[in-house]
């Protein structure tokens, strides 16, 4: 590559960051990086009516939260900016202009009842109405009027829009870097607004000019613009100018696989389908996001960069730097990516195991203080030992309780299994053996123990899984003896003679 890369995101505050919009994201985060190139995030406002506040901020929370902050944008301002669309939009017009005065554009003046009205008739004879090469020298528009009846609309403030002229019997042959060659007959595109009444540009031209003139080499963006590639090229061609490299990516799929991936459907199924939690500002509706649930944002990041695209081997557990050395736009498949919560859960938990040891040992005590819970217990310890089985930080807590509250109920089906006619006996015996220990180490202890049942010569099971269930509630937990060791003698006594008071 001989241009330095930059890339884009470029979503509009319109609500909260979906994560196929986080996923855009993060490919072209993963791309810059992987080229020493440039990530940049320019806010697509010109819509004012859909604008939601609070959204813009939203979306540079979700990046910072997901460690893939933008090197360009706004509040970190390049040579580039400004970077929010609605600050631009004084350099659109001459664009518009220019494509006038080249006739790849043109005036239209057609209201908007006499355009329903077109549909209308041709819906009825079951037809589409297009507006293009077939009728546009029919319509009121500046192809079909004199310059001067033009002239005189444009003086009196008539209002307009001006269109894109579609070539007529044309082949567009277009490349995307993920989907391969592109053929399209101009014949069938329609002739686009580029400029509205209201003297703002539509998406379409403002996206190019701004492409364009930040410099972008790369567009990567979701497969729900391919529909606009045929515009957009034709508009760099009609500028004269040298268009990007296109890259499409795969829409996200429902779990069922089929349709995308919507806000319904984490409802419905009880997932969340953005990176944080949303307060809507209209409705107030509460919205779960992925921070607020739990995960951790290298799980979330590993975890979409799976959806849609693989590295070719059998790894899937991946850092943020190792997924810019092996990203690759060659390996983004074509196919939707079907959204999977199992395996985001999985994610989740792989990644927790990875989490460095002082990490969980720190919000494990943010966890106790909020519970109200002080105790002397090597919480390294402790963390250590429930760890495999946590999928969230929270679980340490349920996995581990037992180590700081005794139980004040036991599980039926555990006491059935595990409580026998002579269970309160071997019970009152194991506490003499126990108190009768100097050195309550979990080594000794199990030695100590173990010795004893060997020497009377029963199942380990008679006496093990009833003092489960005495110092755990259940059939759960970690070694017995480290919990023995941890909660001390005289309260691993207390709550074997309670256990055998109750059941």
């Amino acid at each position: 590559m001989t241009k330095q890369v930059r890339v884009r995101f470029a979503p509009s505050p319109t609500g909260p960051l979906h994560i196929g919009g986080v996923r855009t994201a993060l490919f072209n985060y993963l791309f810059a990086k992987k080229n020493n190139g440039t990530f940049i995030l320019r806010i697509e406002d010109t819509d004012q009516n859909r604008y939601v506040p609070g959204a813009e901020q939203y979306i540079k929370d979700a990046l910072n939260w997901c460690n893939i902050p933008y090197d360009e944008g706004p509040d970190q301002e390049g040579s580039f900016g400004p970077y929010r669309q609605s600050e631009r939009k004084d350099l659109y017009k001459q664009y518009a202009d220019r494509l006038l005065e080249n006739g790849k554009a043109y005036y239209a003046f057609d209201t908007p009842d006499s355009l329903d009205q077109l549909r209308k008739e041709h819906e009825a004879n079951k037809k589409t109405f297009i507006y293009n090469w077939h009728n546009r020298n029919e319509l009121d528009n500046s192809l079909s009027l004199s310059a001067e009846e033009v002239h005189d609309k444009l003086a009196s403030g008539v209002p307009y829009v001006i269109r894109f002229k579609s070539p007529q019997d044309e082949t567009l042959h277009l490349k995307d870097e993920i989907r391969g060659d592109i053929k399209i007959d101009t014949n069938t595109l329609d002739d686009k607004i580029l400029f509205k009444s209201d003297g703002m540009p539509t998406y379409h031209l403002a996206n190019i000019v701004d492409d364009h003139l930040m410099e972008i080499t790369h567009v990567i963006r979701g497969e729900e613009w391919l529909p606009s590639l045929a515009l957009h090229f034709m508009l760099y061609q009609a500028l004269e100018w040298e268009a990007p490299v296109f890259a499409h990516l795969p829409l996200i799929l429902k779990p069922v696989g089929k349709g995308k991936l919507s806000k319904r459907d984490g409802d419905k199924l009880g997932f969340p389908v953005f990176p944080l939690q949303w307060n809507d500002p209209k409705t107030n509706d509460l919205s779960a996001g992925y921070r607020e649930d739990g995960y951790l944002p290298e799980a979330v990041v590993n975890m979409l960069a799976f959806l849609g695209w693989n590295p070719g081997t059998e790894q899937e557990l991946f850092s943020l730097d190792e997924l810019i050395q092996q990203f690759d736009l060659s390996r983004v498949n074509k196919a939707g990516a079907k959204f999977d919560p199992e395996k985001t859960k999985w994610f989740q938990q792989q990644h927790l195991q990875r989490l460095d040891n002082s990490e969980l040992v720190g919000a494990f005590k943010t966890i106790l203080e909020h519970k109200k819970i002080t105790t002397d217990a090597p919480i390294e310890t402790v963390v250590e030992a429930v760890k495999e089985r946590a999928v969230f930080v929270n679980d340490l807590w349920e996995l581990s309780s037992y180590f700081f509250i005794p139980p004040t109920q036991y599980d039926e089906k555990a006491t059935k299994k595990a409580w026998k006619e002579d269970t309160a006996d071997l019970m009152h015996e194991l506490t003499r053996i126990l108190s009768d220990i100097d050195d309550f180490t979990q080594d000794n202890v199990s030695q100590i123990v173990k010795a004893w049942i060997t020497g009377k010569e029963i199942g380990f099971g008679k006496i093990m899984m009833p003092l489960r269930v005495a110092l755990v509630g259940s059939l759960q937990g970690a070694d017995l003896f480290l919990i023995a060791s941890i909660i001390g003698k005289k309260q691993t006594i207390y709550r074997i003679e309670s256990a055998i008071e109750q059941l």
